[in-house]
């Protein structure tokens, strides 16, 4: 998998975004319109701080698995997950607000066994139901050493689109940019039991640079 996103300084999905609030501002400002501009300019701004793409730190080591998204971690539960592993697993989340960097990015090592989108609801992305109901994009990763990472792109309240940007069959590559959600969302990482989870609920996180877990 080519990281595509590397060297650019916003999400290329984010440009049309970035571009229109730009122009008002520009044509606002040429027609003596303040007020419109200011607005135009503060839109712009905006757009810009939500489609921005940091670089970051991987860490690197054995069996390490990353947050695939900044944000709060608001749950860790071990549950039984009935679509993808059809097992029961460490369940993490992280919710992103509006203010936070939306870029996804690899939890881990591996390759992509499958991608699934579906659709769904887009109830507030901090409610537990979420995780079921709302539309998503699940990657399956298999590392070197066969375990299963599941890792869930979930829309919230005010997202209204997906992008991933991975096939079946690419290298996972950890902290490798592959997606983001436009506008609010949340991450869900099922990792294998006995997994050493190193986050705890409340901490705040770095994509591809916070290491949640050692896999065993």
């Amino acid at each position: 998998m080519a990281d595509r996103a590397v060297g650019i300084p916003f999400a290329k999905e984010g440009i049309p975004f970035i571009a229109a609030p730009a122009g008002v501002t520009l044509l606002a400002g040429g027609l003596g319109w303040p007020a419109v501009a200011f607005l135009g300019g503060v839109a712009t701004l905006f757009s810009a701080w939500f489609f921005r793409n940091p670089a970051r730190v991987v860490p690197q080591g054995p069996n390490l698995v990353v947050a695939p998204g900044d944000g709060k971690v608001i749950a860790i539960e071990e549950e039984f997950e009935p679509r993808y592993l059809k097992e029961r697993s460490i369940r993490v989340t992280i919710f992103l607000n509006v203010f936070n960097v939306h870029i996804n990015r690899m939890p881990c090592d591996g390759v992509i066994e499958d991608v699934q989108y579906q659709p769904g609801l887009f109830m507030v992305a901090s409610k537990p139901e979420a995780t079921l109901r709302n539309e998503q994009n699940a990657v399956m990763i298999k590392t070197n050493e066969g375990i299963k990472v599941l890792c869930v792109q979930v829309a919230g309240l005010i997202a209204r689109r997906i992008v991933s940007w991975v096939s079946p069959r690419d290298q996972a590559i950890r902290g490798e940019r592959f997606g983001l959600i436009r506008f609010g969302s949340r991450m869900d990482t099922f990792l294998p039991i006995g997994t050493n989870v190193r986050v705890a609920i409340g901490d705040h996180v770095k994509g591809g640079e916070t290491i949640v877990g050692e896999l065993p």
